[in-house]
């Protein structure tokens, strides 16, 4: 309908990050320790569940991805903390008149065992979301030894958040 305004709106979001010798791996602003020393590479901390947080919510209002604000190829943002950058993003959110009604999230890892951090990572995104915990949902899960995941070449997660106008 022309001339009027949705109250909901929903975006996807998906991240792949490499495994690299030499990284830290950071998901949900969480430093884990990888079996086999292995870390998250990107330009910035390469927080694969953060970053697919942040394109759901920039694709919810078709704001484009999170490379449009904070591309690889500028030096301000090399191994940023994601977190920092998720807190920019929900500004935006904000200004454009949204709230965050909810945002779910699936990590798929085969190592390490992602569920004993789950709710330091929900309360490290709620935190800085400024929402209650209780709308951010986290689960965890391998991919049976199958694909990038399960060869352990990579972590990816996809989210999905749902706005709502205030």
């Amino acid at each position: 309908m022309k001339g009027s305004s949705p109250r909901f709106r929903i975006g996807n979001g998906y991240d792949i990050h490499r495994l690299a010798v030499g990284r830290r791996l950071i998901i949900g602003g969480v430093n884990l320790n990888h079996p086999a020393n292995l870390g998250l590479d990107g330009h910035s901390d390469a927080d694969v569940l953060v970053h697919s947080i942040m394109d759901s919510l920039l694709g919810a209002l078709s704001l484009g991805d999170i490379g449009k604000y904070f591309p690889p190829t500028d030096e301000r943002w090399k191994d940023a903390n994601s977190l920092f950058l998720l807190s920019k993003v929900i500004e935006l959110i904000r200004k454009e008149g949204w709230e965050v009604n909810n945002i779910d999230s699936v990590i798929v890892a085969e190592r390490p065992k992602i569920k004993p951090y789950i709710e330091i990572m929900k309360r490290n995104i709620s935190q800085t979301l400024q929402v209650d915990d209780n709308l951010i949902g986290i689960k965890a899960t391998t991919n049976e030894l199958l694909g990038p995941e399960g060869r352990e070449e990579g972590i990816s997660c996809h989210s999905v958040a749902l706005l709502e106008k205030k």
